[in-house]
């Protein structure tokens, strides 16, 4: 896994700690609960970030429009460290990143020049008007419309007439991108504030992501000018907005991982300070082993994901969608690890995780929106199943099992021969949904997509805890974990995703049968090997926790 573009590792690094000392300055912990409480959208700090002051902005603008041309991974290092601050402030920042995806992807070379140009000069706010209150995730279903408009025979402008919601800068962005429906079909336009009929609603009052301004937006009989259709051809915006799903959820995935680690960090500071029954708590398995190591394992899987498809995308794989998949089990899994993972840190500080100061709480109300926005974990399972049930139909059932083989040949200490048999039992059960026709029922669809995601996660870790083993880690790769701990963190997941693809496709067969056939599923299962692999599984738990907490010497963490 190597990235061919995007910024050296010094640039890299000194934007991140760039960014460390900016929001740290800016908003402090007591600031932070204050804007949470208030509602309030730190819109300076913002346009801080993508101004002088900071000029994150920067990283996701290409150099030929005045920016760093930073690629995918760069943005998803970048995402993740703004949300382990604030959630909030992150999706403000890339909300203008999101805004011009339509503009990056499909705009003329001299759209290109003067909107992303005025991006990286002016540091000018984006937003991103696709949802609409009846359409939800389903961007197909539009009702917002664009008229043309015709003067001497010619046309000179469209009158935009709708409705947008949940738009993430709603009120403050300088200018929108707006989906409609025009006569050659979706269409993406520029909408710059101030165009009269263009107006916005409040802000919403959200449950999350306080610091960030979500508002809906209003389009009444607004004219912009036919030079603002993107790409100058109408009927083009679907296919715009697919190409970059595979990046955009990437991203949200980096946030997942930022908002996880974050209440994570915090359990593993408090337990390692709170003394019960005479003992720290971070002495204790009981509250390590389920509160806390489950946690990082499940947050580092999705890392090991979300980097190969980073990697993926800057290597140029995804130019035409086709790492939108891959995009969708990366924001998947991130991102209900991460929810998880701040769940889990509310109960690991006891009463005081449900208190408002010690901001596990917070961070738990904030990582909840990532399993919603750009796709929410259900869509994203139907997209996984159903891109994998072709593939696993086109190949005759060998697409997993081909990936089982090469991954059964990594060292053991990998965990590759377990990830791999995790795959061959997700080919079975595959197999007998084809058999059975069992994937007519929706059910049955969206939770193989969560286990194709656990499996193919599996063997991605493994190949990751490979590299590491033998030091060829990309420069720009996270580095927290010694190889031989992210080869337990490996061990531990692909267990868990062996046992979970084989016990709960098996009850999935059979729960879709309405009676007995005589023939016996389990029988295509190599349930025995699956049991036996478990073995071994304290033993990795308890390495990780001592890893966690720093109770592992330099030699044997390198081992």
């Amino acid at each position: 896994m190597t990235t061919t573009t995007g910024l050296d590792w010094d640039t890299l690094h000194l934007m991140l700690s760039s960014l460390d000392d900016f929001l740290a300055q800016q908003l402090p912990e007591s600031r932070r609960l204050e804007l949470d409480r208030d509602d309030v959208c730190p819109e300076e700090t913002v346009r801080g970030m993508c101004g002088d002051d900071l000029g994150v902005h920067l990283v996701f603008v290409p150099e030929e429009y005045g920016g760093l041309g930073g690629g995918a991974f760069d943005s998803y290092r970048i995402c993740e460290r703004m949300a382990r601050i604030d959630i909030g402030v992150a999706t403000s920042v890339f909300a203008t990143f999101l805004g011009s995806d339509p503009i990056l992807v499909g705009a003329t070379p001299e759209q290109r020049k003067e909107w992303l140009g005025r991006i990286a000069e002016q540091g000018i706010l984006f937003a991103y008007g696709a949802t609409e209150p009846e359409a939800g995730s389903d961007l197909g279903a539009l009702t917002t419309t664009a008229t043309p408009v015709q003067s001497g025979g010619r046309l000179t402008g469209y009158r935009l007439t709708g409705r947008k919601q949940w738009i993430s800068n709603g009120t403050v962005a300088d200018v929108c991108t707006i989906l409609a429906l025009a006569p050659g079909g979706p269409s993406w336009f520029i909408v710059e504030r101030g165009t009269p009929g263009f107006t916005t609603a409040a802000p919403e009052d959200k449950h999350g992501i306080r610091l960030s301004n979500t508002a809906a937006l209003f389009l009444d009989d607004v004219l912009v000018p036919a030079e603002n259709l993107v790409g100058r051809v109408e009927g083009r915006g679907l296919v715009q907005a697919q190409q970059v799903f595979g990046y955009t959820r990437v991203m949200v995935a980096a946030f997942g991982l930022g908002g996880g680690w974050e209440a994570l960090d915090r359990a593993i500071a408090y337990s390692a300070s709170r003394t019960q029954g005479g003992a720290p708590l971070a002495e204790k398995q009981g509250y390590t082993h389920k509160l806390i190591v489950p946690h990082a394992v499940r947050l580092e899987a999705a890392r090991a994901f979300v980097e190969e498809t980073a990697a993926r995308l800057d290597a140029g794989e995804g130019t035409d969608g086709a790492l939108n998949t891959a995009g969708a089990i990366a924001k998947y899994l991130a991102t209900e690890a991460g929810n998880a993972a701040a769940e889990a840190a509310i109960q690991a500080h006891g009463g005081y995780g449900y208190t408002r100061p010690y901001l596990v709480e917070k961070i738990k109300r904030d990582v909840r929106i990532t399993t919603i926005y750009e796709g929410t974990s259900e869509i994203l399972e139907m997209t996984i199943a159903r891109d994998r049930w072709q593939q696993h139909l086109k190949s005759a059932g060998r697409y997993h099992r081909d990936d089982a083989r090469d991954l059964a040949a990594l060292p053991a200490t990998s965990g590759g021969p377990i990830a791999a048999l995790a795959l061959d039992c997700l080919a079975a059960v595959l197999d007998a949904c084809r058999t059975g026709r069992l994937t007519r029922n929706q059910h049955v669809l969206l939770r193989l997509g969560e286990l194709i995601a656990w499996a193919e996660c599996a063997g991605v870790l493994a190949r990751r805890a490979a590299t590491a083993a033998a030091g060829t880690l990309p420069e720009k790769a996270d580095r927290r974990f010694p190889s031989a701990t992210l080869a337990a963190i490996s061990r531990v997941f692909a267990r868990e995703a062996a046992l979970k693809v084989a016990d709960e496709g098996l009850r999935l067969v059979l729960g879709a049968q309405p009676a007995p056939t005589g023939t016996d599923p389990a029988a295509a299962l190599p349930l025995d090997r699956v049991r036996t692999a478990q073995t071994g599984l304290l033993a990795d738990l308890d390495h990780i926790a001592d890893a966690l907490y720093d109770r592992i010497a330099p030699r044997e963490a390198a081992s």
